[in-house]
């Protein structure tokens, strides 16, 4: 059974459909990358199924249960995590404590004992942070928790973005542009952390411009064009799919997806 499943989703904005029945499944472990040019409606997307817009038409479904319109803080606790593409980090804040941030949902001391400061809440505390720093260890990050957000590179950053939507132990995960901006030492990090979560059996769904990336990490590519679907298939199919080629990839995209792909 899948475990993210979207079926014809859609959402207009006054005259302008920007997604049209769009739909899409990921099974767990899987990398599903989703492609297009600019303005082809890729982040509306992310968005409709994340639960930043309420979809117009379609439904949303997480391990075989209906949550189509559910604001995100209820899809993170069903096991729906995302980042985004402009960064949303805490930068005055550690990246230890980034990512503690994200452990929140599976925090259980009540808010009196919280206010308090009752040991029930030291003992979170405590497990909180061991549990962030297991992550950060996880995503090669363990020597920066005690650094400022706002001193780390840029690089490091994304993979932090991806630490702490990993602490809210999500079933699907999805990633809007994780390697934009990224050189390539950076970019190769992001790609072997991606191909890590997604063998721990997370779902994975991204959004990237970057061909090679995607032709080495995906196993299935769906292509948007114009806010509807264009293609989907293995990576080969659709690098050689001649309406890929004209309205996405050109000759310059394919070759960098020959490159990555073989």
């Amino acid at each position: 059974m899948s475990v993210l499943a979207v079926d014809g989703i859609g959402i207009a904005f006054g005259g302008l459909v920007a997604v049209d029945g769009v739909g899409f499944t990921v099974a767990a472990g899987e990398v599903l990358s989703i492609i297009g040019p600019n303005g082809a409606g890729t982040t509306t997307l992310f968005n409709l199924v994340t639960g930043l817009y309420r979809p117009q038409r379609g439904t949303v479904a997480l391990d075989g249960k209906p949550v189509t319109g559910l604001p995100p803080h209820l899809l993170a606790r069903r096991g729906l995590a995302r980042t985004f593409q402009n960064l949303q980090i805490f930068f005055r804040m550690t990246a230890l404590e980034n990512v503690m941030v994200g452990c929140h949902l599976s925090e259980r001391s009540p808010l009196l004992a919280d206010l308090l400061g009752l040991p029930v809440t030291r003992r979170q505390d405590r497990t909180t942070r061991d549990r962030a720093m297991a992550i950060l260890e996880r995503v090669g990050l363990a020597a920066e928790a005690a650094t400022p957000a706002g001193s780390l590179p840029y690089g490091v950053l994304k993979r932090l973005e991806i630490a702490r939507a990993l602490a809210a132990e999500p079933r699907a995960l999805l990633l809007d542009e994780p390697a934009a901006g990224c050189n390539a030492v950076e970019t190769e990090a992001v790609d072997t952390l991606i191909c890590e979560v997604a063998r721990t059996g997370v779902a994975v769904v991204l959004i990237e411009h970057d061909m090679k990336l995607v032709m080495r990490i995906s196993d299935r590519i769906l292509v948007l064009a114009q806010g509807r679907r264009l293609a989907e298939g293995r990576p080969r199919e659709v690098r050689d799919d001649p309406a890929v080629i004209a309205a996405y990839l050109g000759d310059h995209g394919r070759a960098e997806a020959d490159r990555a792909h073989g």
